[in-house]
C-alpha cells in the first residue's frame, strides 16, 4: 500500500472553517490519502469536495471525551451515516472501561456498529488516560463488538499515540482488526515507526508534510 493511504487528513479543532475544510479536502485529493475526518458538521462540504476521488469521508462520534449516553452516541452515528460518513471515529465511555464494567462499553460499540452497518467503524480508547490491563482491556471489547478498528487518541486529551501503545493493541487484536494511531505524528520518521509498529492507518494534520 502506498503511503498516502495509511493517512487519515485530519481538522477537528473547533475554531475549524469550511474555508480550512476545503482545502484539507483538496489536499486529500491531491495526495490520494485515505480519509478526510472532520467534525460533523463538515460532511456535507467534504463529500461536495471529494465528489469523484476514492478518498473516504469520515467524522467522529462522541466527541472528544465519550462520556454521552449510548443513545446520543448512536443517534449520532447514524446521523453521520445519513449525512455521508464512510467511516466513524468513535470514543469508548472511558470511566466505563475503568470501572471494568465491560458489558457497557461492548453493548454500546455493538450498538453503533449495528447503527453504522457496513461502514467502517474505528474505536478511540484514549490511551493515555489508560494503564497497559485497561488498553488491552479495551481492544478485546472493542473486538468482542465487532468493530474494525482500534485507535490510540483523540488528540485532546492527555499524552499521544506512542509505538509501545501501537505494539500493544497490535498484539491483542492480531488480525482480528486494525489499529489506527492518531495523536501527535507530526514528521516523517515517526510515521515509518509507527507502521513498523502495527499500525495500519494514521490520523494526522500533517499529512501533506509526511508525504510530500
Amino acid at each position: 500500500m502506498k503511503d498516502s493511504k495509511y493517512i487519515d487528513h485530519t481538522a477537528l479543532k473547533p475554531d475549524t472553517t469550511k474555508e480550512q475544510i476545503i482545502k484539507l479536502c483538496r489536499e486529500a485529493a491531491e495526495y490520494d490519502f485515505a480519509s478526510v475526518c472532520v467534525n460533523g458538521c463538515w460532511l456535507p462540504v467534504v463529500k461536495e469536495e471529494l465528489k469523484g476521488t476514492d478518498v473516504k469521508a469520515c467524522t467522529v462520534i462522541g466527541f472528544p471525551l465519550g462520556a454521552m449516553s449510548e443513545k446520543a452516541k448512536v443517534f449520532e452515528a447514524a446521523d453521520a451515516v445519513n449525512s455521508g460518513a464512510d467511516e466513524v471515529d468513535m470514543v469508548i465511555n472511558v470511566g466505563m472501561l475503568k470501572d471494568h464494567n465491560d458489558a457497557y462499553v461492548i453493548h454500546e460499540i455493538k450498538a453503533i456498529k449495528e447503527a453504522v452497518g457496513d461502514h467502517v467503524l474505528k474505536v478511540i480508547i484514549e490511551t493515555g488516560l489508560l494503564n497497559d490491563e485497561e488498553k488491552a482491556r479495551a481492544c478485546k471489547d472493542a473486538m468482542a463488538a465487532g468493530a474494525d478498528f482500534v485507535k490510540t487518541c483523540t488528540g485532546f486529551g492527555t499524552g499521544s499515540a506512542t509505538l509501545e501503545d501501537v505494539r500493544l493493541m497490535k498484539e491483542t487484536v492480531g488480525d482480528v482488526m486494525k489499529v489506527k494511531a492518531s495523536g501527535g505524528i507530526r514528521d516523517r520518521e515517526t510515521f515509518e515507526k509507527m507502521i513498523a509498529a502495527g499500525a495500519d492507518r494514521i490520523g494526522t494534520s500533517s499529512g501533506v508534510r509526511l508525504v510530500g
